[in-house]
């Protein structure tokens, strides 16, 4: 027996990357996995995987910004099985480049995945979890949440949202029985970096600039689970994402020299001068 034992588990952005991990990690703690992704395929893939192994699972195409799907999945999910444990709101995207060069088209497309769409699962999942008087909301934030993060500045600014969004949640959730964790890893290895335009940037030459080798994802779904074994409000790692927090909270100019290499260098990269 295990925490995660006949626990029932919606995950979106399953198809691949923290959530594809993180489903493989629980049915392996037999725990029963919705497995939730815009591309329907990769979600399938993830549960035959899943299955293949003994676990058990569905697999659902679901755009998180559609706040009425969302709503409608939850639903469906907590009928069929009499409650929601857990809801972890992984699905995301990026852009990056420099602020000047981003339109506000990339900006609405990042916040509503990366904002709205993690809105529009704690409206859906908190009210049940409130409602059955139980459950835990994991949203997958980033380091980019806790700390400055300049050459990605919309993404930076939906995981700060996603942190805040957390934290507040967590407060008023204590005394309805449902937990809230944020989670805020540095690099790790998922299909959002092959997914993520450079804007006005040479993208392999950019690529070589990411200062941490990425984690493992499967590395990463162990810890995220730990740290909800734990209750942790903040999940963060690996070691120098917390060091660099923790450097941040100290002072917020401590870690100036960092950022103004990272912009620096991608300056460098910089294609064109827009008009």
């Amino acid at each position: 027996m295990n925490t995660f034992t006949g626990a029932v588990a919606l995950i979106t952005g399953a198809g691949s990357g923290i959530g594809a991990a993180l489903a493989r990690s629980l049915a392996r703690r037999r725990a029963f996995v919705v497995c939730a992704d815009i591309k329907e395929e990769t979600a399938q893939a993830v549960l035959e995987a899943i299955v293949r192994e003994g676990g058990s699972g569905s697999a659902h195409a679901l755009d998180v910004t559609d706040a009425t799907a969302v709503a409608a999945l939850v639903r469906e999910v907590a009928l069929q099985h009499g409650k929601l444990d857990l809801l972890f709101n992984n699905a995301g995207i990026s852009i990056a480049g420099e602020a000047r060069d981003i339109s506000l088209e990339h900006w609405r497309a990042v916040l509503d995945v990366n904002l709205m769409g993690v809105v529009n699962g704690v409206d859906a999942g908190y009210k049940q979890m409130a409602r059955q008087g139980h459950g835990h909301i994991i949203n997958i934030a980033s380091l980019a949440g806790l700390i400055p993060f300049p050459t990605n500045v919309p993404y930076a600014t939906s995981k700060h949202a996603v942190v805040g969004l957390s934290l507040s949640l967590r407060a008023e959730g204590a005394d309805l029985g449902v937990k809230v964790s944020a989670v805020c890893p540095g690099f790790v290895q998922t299909g959002i970096f092959a997914a993520t335009p450079f804007i006005n940037v040479d993208r392999e030459k950019a690529m070589r600039n990411i200062p941490f080798p990425p984690l493992d994802s499967d590395k990463a779904a162990e810890r995220i689970l730990q740290g909800i074994t734990r209750n942790e409000a903040l999940i963060v790692f690996p070691a120098y994402a917390r060091l660099f927090w923790r450097l941040h909270r100290l002072s917020a100019g401590l870690l100036n020299t960092f950022h103004l290499k990272g912009i620096r260098d991608m300056r460098k990269l910089r294609l064109k001068d827009n008009p």
